[in-house]
């Protein structure tokens, strides 16, 4: 009988969770539970390279969880747990770095591009890579669903495993470690901030998931806009409002709202107003499941701990495979 295809994803709790990271991670790893074997990890281990205080590490961990859940992650169909309850995670992390070039990591563009938006120049922060190919490679995994600007980092992942399987594996009949692929969702491959860029925390241009409405329409009625008058017609092509519209609408609705722009006669905060409540109306389910979650004192610590035994079960096997291997 044919194995499911496991599928393995993980997100940093380096803070609130945006809708940037539901639409680029959550919503696409939600929708692949029904696909096969599910493994989410939120990657704290990661986010010691930039994140140093333990009470909000641990309330950021916990945060996530609580969200991922309420955004419609079932604990029947996918483990969800900590990366740090697995601690065979970073001895595998070590095996791989002993083959790995340092050249090869001097390649990576998020270390460059968070070294020169200030990040300190931590070996961390260098070896990043190493370690998030021990998340995916320590699994098995078939499938890693992951934004464009993350792809090098499967390929680096590939690489690695790659080293394992040539330098330790002539005295076996099959790999070491398997070779993932990645799942790019190309429809959100970035979505947008309120400024335009990439949304992103370190950005400060987020629209958080779970904001109050209070807040979530400030944010949204502050996105960035050019100066073409009320009356006339607008580019739907150049539009942020669009963008994240276009997330949260149905195809007719969409297609209304690009015939508005082009017709003129409306200005982009009547355009902004419809946004908040088509956003705010999308999410309404969601922060409906997020209180009934929160009643339950005992829930999200559940998930974690049976998410944790599945994971480490699996990694234990790998684990042997490996040590075996090399030597170990």
């Amino acid at each position: 009988m044919k194995k499911p295809m496991r599928i393995l994803s993980g997100i940093q709790p380096s803070g609130i969770l945006h809708i940037g990271n539901y639409f680029g991670m959550m919503r696409p790893a939600i929708a692949l539970q029904d696909e096969g074997e599910a493994l989410y990890f939120i990657a704290d281990y990661h986010a010691l390279t930039s994140l140093r205080d333990p009470i909000a590490l641990r309330e950021n961990s916990r945060r996530v969880a609580l969200d991922f859940l309420a955004c419609g992650l079932n604990p029947d169909k996918a483990a969800l747990f900590l990366q740090s309850d697995v601690p065979q995670v970073t001895e595998l992390a070590w095996i791989l770095s002993t083959v790995t070039p340092v050249s090869r990591l001097e390649l990576a563009h998020s270390y460059k591009d968070k070294v020169a938006r200030g990040a300190a120049a931590a070996a961390g922060l260098f070896t990043y890579p190493v370690l998030m190919a021990a998340d995916i490679l320590i699994y098995d995994s078939d499938i890693v669903p992951v934004g464009k600007d993350q792809k090098q980092h499967i390929e680096i992942t590939r690489d690695i495993a790659a080293r394992i399987n040539e330098t330790f594996g002539s005295a076996r009949k099959g790999p070491i470690l398997k070779l993932p692929e990645p799942r790019i969702q190309k429809q959100t491959e970035v979505v947008p901030g309120i400024d335009g860029q990439k949304m992103s925390k370190s950005y400060g241009n987020t629209i958080d998931i779970f904001g109050d409405e209070k807040e979530t329409r400030k944010r949204v009625m502050s996105i960035v806009t050019d100066s073409t008058l009320v009356e006339a017609p607008k580019n739907p092509d150049a539009s942020t409002i669009m963008q994240l519209y276009g997330l949260v609408a149905s195809k007719d609705e969409v297609q209304e709202m690009r015939e508005q722009f082009r017709k003129g006669g409306r200005g982009y905060g009547d355009f902004k107003k419809q946004l908040f409540e088509k956003l705010w109306d999308y999410f309404a389910p969601m922060r409906k499941r997020r209180d009934e979650i929160l009643r339950d004192k005992n829930y999200i610590d559940d998930v974690l701990e049976r998410g944790a035994r599945r994971a480490n079960a699996i990694a234990h096997e790998v684990m042997k495979r490996v040590r075996a291997a090399v030597g170990l």
